[in-house]
């Protein structure tokens, strides 16, 4: 079985990994250098703690990989369990969080609910007035996605596949309904799938073979930031879920601060986009974490940062689904790509080469869940 895989961050990297781990023959397409879009500009975290059963199981069946990843990959991708820690500040979030806690329980996952008093515990520079109550769960925490997309790469070319960085997609070709596979920059590839990871520029390269996917480019930036408090390097990724900031330790005694505040979240073209750090949403950041810990203030000095894409669906769910014959869709993480990619490359193994997927039940993964009323909505995004 011969095998496109158009996109070569860490979700395409993985589905390679896998397809070839199964018996396909792989070629994997990269407009550019392998994980420089959004998996190199992620915060790198790795959670159970989800407001939806199908994304706890992604998580669980992810977290298998990343808990072993140095001993079947060679590579040390730092994985720290330090801990999320999600606050609420109003009573509305605060019983989602307690059923959240309850699915999470069910499904294995031993999140805890916490007072205010109990969350600055994990926490102790919180400023524990300004929030109802927490979910804490001691074995989220976060990776090196550089390192990650090292060890998948280095992996997939032993097992044969042919990576080719610097060739961009330009045409999918179809005979009738069906994908048979790619046109790119150097010529044509053949294939009996092609494989949709290009994250934020996922919905461009559906529309090539006449598919309307609702995947959107939408910004976000990370600021990485010197506390006026030390931030000790065993504090937990910490959200404040009401107003989406967040912050956790980085190298250094530095930390890095981030949230989206604003009302307007247009989409933003991934070929022109900014790649910057806007140094008034860097003040705002901080001002806004400043408001629920000690540990910044006006004298927190902002050192650099950047800006990446979220590829957006309208349910913050990815879509993972053999959308038209030949044509498989892995996209639309919400930021969520990088920690789930270990569950989505082996779900894409599995819809080429079995036809239908075990690992994880995808039906409500599926693009028709938008026809129709969706339910399926994830509430723990910042």
């Amino acid at each position: 079985m011969d095998v496109v895989v158009v996109g070569g961050g860490i979700i395409g990297l993985s589905s390679a990994y896998y397809l070839a781990r199964a018996g396909a023959n792989v070629t994997l397409c990269e407009k550019g250098s392998l994980g420089m879009e959004s998996t190199a500009r992620s915060a790198g975290g790795i959670r159970m703690q989800f407001s939806t059963e199908t994304n706890v199981r992604l998580s669980l069946a992810s977290q298998e990989v990343w808990n072993t990843f140095d001993e079947e990959f060679g590579v040390d991708i730092a994985h720290r369990k330090s801990g999320y820690l999600f606050l609420a500040r109003d009573e509305k979030t605060a019983q989602k969080f307690r059923e959240n806690v309850t699915m999470q329980n069910d499904l294995g996952v031993e999140t805890k609910y916490l007072s205010p008093s109990e969350a600055v515990d994990y926490c102790p520079g919180l400023r524990s007035n300004r929030f109802l109550a927490a979910t804490y769960n001691a074995t989220d925490g976060y990776a090196d996605p550089n390192l990650a997309v090292q060890g998948y790469a280095e992996k997939a070319r032993e097992l044969g596949v042919d990576i080719q960085t610097k060739t961009a997609v330009r045409n999918i070709i179809t005979d009738g309904s069906n994908v048979t596979g790619v046109e790119t920059d150097v010529g044509k590839v053949d294939a009996d799938y092609v494989v949709n990871t290009a994250g934020a520029w996922a919905g461009n390269l559906a529309a090539m073979a006449g598919i309307d996917l609702p995947i959107y480019p939408r910004r976000r930036q990370i600021a990485i930031v010197d506390p006026t408090q030390p931030l000790p390097e065993d504090h937990p990724l910490t959200i404040d879920l009401d107003t989406g900031s967040y912050f956790r330790p980085e190298r250094d005694g530095a930390a890095i601060v981030g949230g989206h505040f604003s009302d307007e979240d247009a989409d933003v073209d991934p070929e022109t986009y900014s790649d910057s750090m806007s140094l008034e949403w860097a003040a705002t950041a901080v001002e806004h974490a400043a408001n629920y810990t000690a540990y910044f203030d006006g004298d927190s000095r902002i050192r650099r940062g950047w800006a990446g894409l979220y590829a957006v669906t309208p349910d913050h769910h990815p879509i993972i689904e053999e959308t038209i014959p030949g044509f498989i869709t892995a996209a639309g993480f919400s930021g969520h790509g990088f920690q789930h990619a270990p569950a989505t490359g082996k779900l894409v193994a599995e819809l080429c080469i079995d036809d239908r997927p075990s690992l994880v039940n995808i039906d409500p993964l599926s693009s028709r869940r938008f026809e129709s009323d969706n339910e399926l909505i994830e509430q723990n995004v910042a």
